[in-house]
């Protein structure tokens, strides 16, 4: 029997499997002599050991389509970032910094600005310009008015979707928002695991349609990105790519050097000036980490 793993916690998995429910399952010991962990997400078969009690064992993982690091996930195909428009104001140092590890791992991501019940509407048009211009996909929802959340909703189809943001921004009256129309789903998970009903502390999946999986992650106030340097900063900002061949120096940083192609751009409106001051604090921040071992 082959199932995706929800969440996990305290050496448990609990593997929910299409048409059958949920199993709470233990990983065979040979994944730790592989030094192998199961992650949120995996798709895995499990030999089940009893079915009124809905128990089994975890016997393989199945090969892996992507695996984050933060958070712990696997088999992505996108990620939903959501911010509130006003009450938190959108810290765009803290947008920027999750849509760079998104892009470091090569994960599509849609911005969804919430709370436009209460927003103004000059920032949200100012905010749809930035990432429209930088290349994303942006919504704005309200989930006080319902307004926007069938988008989301149709957006997440047939896919597994991260979804993130800072605390406060409506992240969780959102998942309610699209979890309301399959509580037996929803609710079956929720009663086995023993969800909390306001605070995420681990990431776990709800799944809310035919192959449709919700990733909830606990909120964030910093984000760290392994693997990152200061060279490959420029490759996660994909509104510099029309630009970065065209500079007169190989190897340019868009900082300081003469006839830059990007700050040209930046000069003339093509890029934003709050896109680009998160870049610059960003490549000195690496910059100083690089230097400091």
């Amino acid at each position: 029997m082959q199932g995706k793993i929800v969440k996990g916690i305290a050496g448990f998995y609990y593997v929910y499997v299409e048409k059958h429910g949920l199993y709470e399952c233990k990983a065979k010991g040979i994944f730790r002599n592989r030094k192998v962990k199961p992650l949120v997400g995996d798709n895995v078969s499990i030999d089940v050991i009893d079915e009124e009690e809905k128990k089994g064992n975890i016997t393989e993982i199945l090969p892996r389509q992507n695996e984050l690091i933060r958070p712990a996930v696997s088999n992505v195909d996108q990620a939903m970032i959501v911010f509130a428009v006003k009450q938190p104001d959108p810290n765009l140092n803290l947008l920027d910094r999750f849509l760079v590890m998104m892009e470091c791992q090569n994960i599509e991501t849609i911005i969804c600005f919430n709370k436009t019940d209460i927003g103004e509407e000059a920032l949200m048009e100012e905010l749809k310009t930035i990432y429209n211009n930088a290349g994303y996909q942006v919504l704005f929802t309200s989930t006080t008015e319902e307004s926007g959340v069938k988008e989301v909703e149709e957006l997440l189809k047939g896919k597994s979707t991260v979804f993130a943001g800072p605390s406060g921004v409506g992240k969780s009256s959102m998942l309610n928002a699209l979890t309301q129309n399959y509580t037996m789903e929803t609710g079956q998970v929720s009663d086995k695991i023993g969800r909390g009903k306001h605070t995420t502390r681990h990431s776990e999946i709800f799944h809310t349609a035919e192959e449709t999986y919700v990733i909830d992650t606990p909120g964030f106030s910093s984000l760290f990105v392994p693997g990152m340097t200061k060279e490959k900063l420029e490759d996660c900002f994909p509104e510099f790519w029309d630009y970065t061949n065209q500079c007169r120096f190989i190897g340019c940083a868009h900082i300081n050097e003469p006839d830059c192609r990007v700050k040209q751009a930046l000069e003339e409106g093509k890029i934003s000036e709050s896109r680009y001051r998160n870049y610059q604090l960003m490549y000195e921040e690496l910059k100083e980490q690089e230097n400091r071992y």
